[in-house]
């Protein structure tokens, strides 16, 4: 099997799918790897490293042209138009977000698998990108809190006296949240965390956490959390209002897959937050967890800092490619034989759950009825 890593051209990607430890470890299992040159030059990864570990450098026409091409960012329509008809693509889609890299992937006759659709069970937690990149940006959101907040985070006492710690409040306690929480709290602030699902207080608290209880729920499927009603959504928006008066910094967190992103943060509630502080919105790219959010901007709003970084596990692109490349890695060892060619078993739910297009056709039913509307 010859797998192609192309350089990634979406702005501000800088990740690449796979790094020489994994590609490595792929032709020691019988696997050709070819790599676009300079595929991995914004993820600080050489060509000449690539090479050493086994992989062809050549130009894009190789990469795109492989029966098996691995990707981090959507494929734009050019990029879908440039594979193999029949061949197979892995990357991040956005199926549910857009349905533009579908439909160009359909019209292109190859099959798709979108590493966001990957089911999250226990026997996938090897390949949960999701999971994996959330933690890049949950310790990168943490960073850029104690960054523009212009203050220590941490409890100082020296002889002029004792500088009190940050109050960083997380809203969302999922990977990305449990790690802005972890990150803060290494950083000295003291820390409180919120969710709609309260089985998560248990986690938030295991870090040194407070837990922030405004007494509503909603538990959802797949570990997320469930849209919550008119009357919930407005019960909570006035109780957060109230609590997020009294913090330094607040990292909001909350999605819901294939919806905008539900306004946690007021317009009152910033107005109301002391001068100086911040607030790290890692919504920004399904529209913002905070009203006053500019989706990949730094606004400040009643003295208070909003920034809305967009691609953030991007900022860090050696180690979030080094974890998503693992990712990719271990779908592979399910997608491929012992002799190391493509052997798709259409009954294990992993590999029917994470395909998106099969041969030129959208198989999902939610992605499929997003691209028809």
């Amino acid at each position: 099997m010859l797998v192609g890593v192309p350089r990634e051209t979406a702005a501000g990607e800088r990740r690449v799918a796979l790094v020489p430890d994994v590609v490595r470890k792929l032709s020691g299992r019988g696997v050709e790897v070819v790599v676009e040159a300079g595929a991995g030059a914004a993820a600080m990864i050489p060509d000449a490293l690539f090479a050493a570990a086994g992989a062809r450098v050549a130009d894009g026409a190789s990469a795109w042209g492989a029966p098996l091409v691995v990707k981090v960012a959507p494929p734009s329509e050019e990029e879908c138009a440039r594979l193999v008809r029949g061949a197979v693509l892995i990357a991040f889609l956005n199926p549910l977000g857009s349905a533009r890299a579908p439909r160009a992937l359909a019209a292109a006759g190859v099959t798709a698998f979108a590493m966001e659709s990957i089911p999250r069970i226990s026997r996938a937690q090897a390949m949960d990108a999701l999971s994996s990149q959330s933690n890049v940006a949950g310790y990168r959101a943490a960073l850029l809190g104690a960054e523009h907040i212009g203050r220590f985070f941490p409890m100082l006492m020296t002889a002029a006296g004792t500088i009190p710690p940050a109050k960083v409040l997380v809203l969302g306690a999922g990977v990305a949240g449990l790690q802005a929480l972890a990150t803060a709290r290494r950083l000295g602030a003291q820390t409180t965390g919120y969710d709609v699902r309260p089985e998560v207080a248990e986690q938030v608290r295991s870090l040194g956490a407070g837990f922030l209880d405004l007494g509503i729920e909603a538990v959802g499927e797949g570990g997320y959390a469930r849209a919550l009603t008119d009357e919930e959504q407005a019960a909570q928006q006035q109780a957060l209002t109230d609590a997020i008066k009294g913090f330094d910094v607040v990292i909001t967190t909350a999605l819901v897959p294939g919806r905008p992103a539900p306004k946690l943060v007021t317009a009152e509630a910033v107005e109301g937050m002391r001068p100086g502080s911040v607030i790290v919105d890692l919504a920004g790219e399904s529209g913002g967890n905070c009203e006053l959010t500019k989706p990949g901007e730094v606004v400040v709003e009643h003295d208070v800092t909003i920034v809305a970084p967009l691609n953030i596990a991007a900022e860090m692109p050696e180690h979030a490619s080094a974890l998503y490349a693992r990712n990719v890695q271990a779908l592979l060892e399910l997608l491929l034989d012992d002799a190391g060619e493509l052997a798709l078993d259409w009954d294990d739910e992993i590999v029917a759950g994470a395909c998106i297009v099969r041969d030129g056709e959208i198989v999902n039913a939610a992605v499929a009825a997003l691209a028809a509307a």
